[in-house]
């Protein structure tokens, strides 16, 4: 789990395919204080698992599923990517809950100079909608912000002179893409809201033939 709070640039130094997804090496811009073999990275907004941790750089498998849902098969050897450690439950939520894992990808339809601020507008997939709220929390490539205004097909937000600056949003232009997780919370009180009919849809689903199907049985 993570707070949407980033600590720091990272740099893609090396990538190669591998089993259908790929492996990347990423040198982290800052120092990994007590790392942990095996533990969670946010790049760019992915939950990922470090491993061959070496100083300050460190090795990442990225699935075929997180190809296809993120903007880090995008990536060149060079780029840079916003990183985040996993969440301690000492530290400070100083964003809101993230947790880490992409629900699609959005466009840069628009950026904006206002006065100090940026402010950006991107579309989105009109199966998100009902979770994007204005005023509402939204992870943008990892980053936390609060949604300014939405609509039915896109929403915007308000970037400030300081997260410009340490994160790649300042970087980000009109056309780019970027990783988009809607507020978890809303997914859960959808859950809970349905009708009960369509939740017992979900668990008939279930049986033993499905798992067995697709590997979980034996």
């Amino acid at each position: 789990m993570f707070t949407g709070i980033i600590q720091g640039f990272g740099k893609l130094v090396e990538k190669r395919p591998s089993g259908g997804g790929m492996i990347f090496a990423l040198e982290a811009a800052f120092d990994l204080v007590d790392p942990e073999e095996g533990e969670s990275i946010a790049v760019n907004g992915t939950c990922l698992t470090a491993r061959n941790i070496q100083g300050r750089k460190f090795y990442v498998d990225i699935s075929p599923e997180s190809l296809t849902r993120t903007n880090l098969g995008k990536l060149a050897t060079g780029d840079v990517v916003n990183l985040e450690r996993a969440l301690r439950l000492s530290d400070r939520l100083g964003g809101h809950m993230v947790s880490g894992h992409i629900d699609a990808l959005a466009e840069v339809v628009e950026r904006r100079a206002l006065g100090d601020f940026t402010l950006f507008t991107f579309s989105l997939p009109t199966s998100l909608t009902k979770y994007v709220i204005e005023k509402g929390s939204i992870a943008i490539n990892g980053i936390s912000l609060t949604v300014n205004q939405c609509w039915d097909d896109r929403f915007s937000v308000s970037i400030i002179p300081h997260t410009l600056e340490i994160t790649t949003l300042g970087r980000v232009k009109k056309g780019d893409t970027v990783n988009i997780e809607v507020d978890i919370i809303g997914k859960y009180v959808e859950k809970l809201l349905a009708p009960k009919d369509a939740q017992s849809e979900v668990r008939s689903s279930l049986s033993r033939n499905f798992l067995s199907e697709h590997g979980f049985l034996r």
